[in-house]
């Protein structure tokens, strides 16, 4: 009768094996074993290895970051503007007003005043000499990028202006506010809201877009938001495609919970996520967008690790675990970490290397 229950308390913890050893990680102490019919068993080693930690998440592939530009010039007429699904890239045309062309500049600060010599310091003119380096008019490497507006940069402006196509007795090495824009990345055109022909003004949304970069996003319970960090490894798994790898290159810090099907209850605050961003290398020619995807995020390994299988774990009367070995002894263990991708614990005691211990059989 004792080895019947033993078989029958196996059961009881591994049976939502089936559904992913992620069970067995969430499962606490008090689990509880029911009477039943026993399983075949089989036996299985205690080993040194290596531990993976990981956690999984439910995502979606889509362009990263949502963008909006505004014109912040002097009012005007739209005579021209950006097509959706156009990518504009730095120094790029994204619209005209007056026939004067705005352009895009690489930058998280945006343009607030207008750029010349004389103007005071400040991170925006960092963002404008970066962005002319970048775009090759300092060719004698003459500007010093940093806070101040000099000579160089004036020089610098004057050659872009040049290619521009702008004859030299109007090359000004100024750019007045309004003639370009800065975004964090290049702007991939989702809708143009502006209408060429129709008046536009300071604060008019001309183009919003996202980055031409797709990446995965997955909400993550805000329990999880300790064990995943910026530069995580990450596995993610595609509908028939294999598996691509990527980096955690984002966490958000505002947490969100959905609303409750009744209108007048509040939100599950228990239900609140944030979302991670990640970025992955897509084989070449892959074009879909909004494709659901699984997410793997590698949170710790831990090498020379005593491992067992989870199927080998009993749930002990009164709390804990314990396993059968191979002689039908039970001994109760203690439990380190859990790596869902093998389906293996650490044990921290009552167990050591190359001994047998009883798992189900199929």
């Amino acid at each position: 009768m004792r080895r019947a229950a033993g078989t029958v308390l196996a059961i009881a913890v591994t049976a939502p094996l089936a559904a992913g050893v992620a069970w067995a990680a969430r499962s606490g102490p008090d689990a509880a074993a029911s009477p039943g019919a026993g399983v075949a068993t089989g036996t299985a080693t205690v080993a040194t290895g290596t531990l993976t930690q990981t956690v999984q998440l439910s995502g979606t592939l889509t362009y990263a970051a949502s963008l909006g530009v505004d014109f912040q010039g002097l009012p005007g007429i739209l005579t021209a503007s950006t097509a959706p699904g156009a990518v504009i890239g730095r120094g790029g045309i994204l619209f005209r007003v007056a026939d004067q062309p705005v352009r895009l500049l690489l930058g998280a600060t945006p343009a607030f005043r207008d750029f010349g010599y004389g103007m005071s310091d400040g991170p925006d003119v960092r963002e404008l000499e970066a962005n002319l380096v970048a775009m090759g008019f300092d060719p004698r490497r003459r500007i010093t990028v940093d806070r101040h507006f000099s000579a160089a940069t004036a020089a610098a402006i004057r050659r872009w202006e040049a290619a521009w196509g702008r004859p030299s007795w109007q090359r000004t090495g100024r750019i007045p506010l309004g003639q370009v824009v800065f975004l964090p990345t290049a702007l991939r055109v989702t809708a143009a809201p502006g209408r060429v022909g129709a008046a536009v003004g300071p604060g008019t949304t001309m183009l919003t877009g996202t980055s031409p970069n797709r990446a995965v996003i997955a909400p993550m319970d805000t329990a999880e938001r300790g064990t995943v960090h910026v530069g995580d490894r990450v596995e993610v798994s595609f509908p028939d495609l294999d598996p691509v790898h990527g980096r955690v290159t984002g966490i958000g810090h505002v947490a969100s919970a959905p609303q409750s099907a009744d209108p007048g209850a509040p939100a599950d605050v228990n239900a609140a996520t944030v979302p991670v961003t990640i970025a992955v290398t897509l084989p070449r020619g892959f074009g879909l967008d909004q494709v659901p995807v699984t997410v793997d995020i590698t949170t710790g390994t831990g090498h020379d690790v005593l491992l067992a299988p989870v199927a080998a774990l009993l749930a002990r009367p009164g709390g804990g675990y314990q396993v059968r070995l191979a002689g039908g002894a039970l001994v109760p263990v203690e439990l380190g970490r859990f790596d869902e991708s093998t389906g293996r614990v650490e044990i921290v005691g009552g167990l050591s290397a190359g001994q047998n211990v009883e798992v189900p059989v199929s």
